[in-house]
């Protein structure tokens, strides 16, 4: 792995040759270790996320050495560089056409793709839902058991390969055409209702005290939040620009069907 690494590296920063047999084994091999799920582009140490900068290069890599072919699908024709997964069913992974997962992507068992997209690089975590239309974006890291509501936009983030993908941790809730980019995080059992938008510089305000505080780019684990506006002045005049609320937390709770139903009642979010 050490070598495969550093071949990776040198490849990337130009001090291997593309087209040498090491180079190009050990990019396609990176790309199947992400595909089998036996490593990823970030995983959690000592409660933080870490970046493997170097698999993201390997992806990158690969996106200038692949070939473009056709790929033929029943009636459906693609042209692309990247292959789709195979072998779902001995994966106990269900995908429901025309749902799409790029090669170089994992999906956990128990995991269901609707009609959506799941890009290279990316990890959904066991007994997850990305319902229809929903897109996660290359190399983001989905947590088990959550659930990726119709028309969710979960950014990817390939480059610079040190920048932190998104991540969605284990049992949140990602409310209708919610949009979430930029390497933000989402904590565990987290609920955002409907077309929340988080980037990296929208401000969440914790409207749960006597004060506003404001954070960036992250909702804290079990945090309820919905889209708001905050006043900001510009040379015409005052207007409103976009912020998330959070506006309580989810009970803990050993059911989280139980927790998250009772959530969506208590604090009466559209969904």
């Amino acid at each position: 792995m050490a070598n495969q690494q550093e071949l990776i590296r040198q490849a990337f920063q130009g001090q291997a040759d593309l087209e040498q047999a090491d180079v190009k084994e050990a990019i396609q091999t990176t790309l199947e270790q992400l595909d089998r799920g036996e490593i990823r582009v970030a995983e959690k140490v000592g409660g933080e996320w870490k970046t493997n900068a170097w698999i993201k290069e390997a992806i990158l890599l690969f996106f200038r050495t692949a070939k473009m072919e056709t790929i033929e699908v029943g009636p459906f024709e693609f042209f692309d560089k990247v292959p789709l997964k195979k072998n779902l069913e001995a994966q106990k992974v269900r995908v429901v056409p025309p749902g799409t997962a790029r090669f170089g992507s994992f999906l956990e068992p128990g995991c269901v793709l609707m009609p959506g997209y799941v890009n290279i690089g990316a990890y959904v975590g066991a007994n997850s839902m990305v319902d229809t239309w929903a897109t996660v974006g290359s190399c983001a890291q989905i947590g088990e058991g959550v659930h990726l509501s119709g028309g969710v936009g979960i950014g990817g983030v390939l480059e610079p390969p040190s920048a932190n993908p998104v991540i969605i941790e284990d049992g949140a809730f990602v409310g209708s055409r919610c949009i979430v980019v930029e390497g933000c995080q989402v904590g565990t059992e987290a609920v955002l209702g409907a077309n929340v938008v988080l980037t990296a510089s929208t401000p969440i305000v914790d409207v749960t005290g006597s004060e506003p505080k404001i954070s960036k780019g992250k909702v804290p684990p079990r945090a309820v939040v919905i889209p708001g506006t905050m006043p900001k002045e510009f040379p015409a005049g005052t207007f409103g620009t976009p912020c998330a609320l959070l506006i309580g937390y989810r009970k803990e709770s050993t059911d989280r069907k139980t927790s998250l139903n009772s959530v969506l009642r208590e604090f009466a979010l559209s969904v």
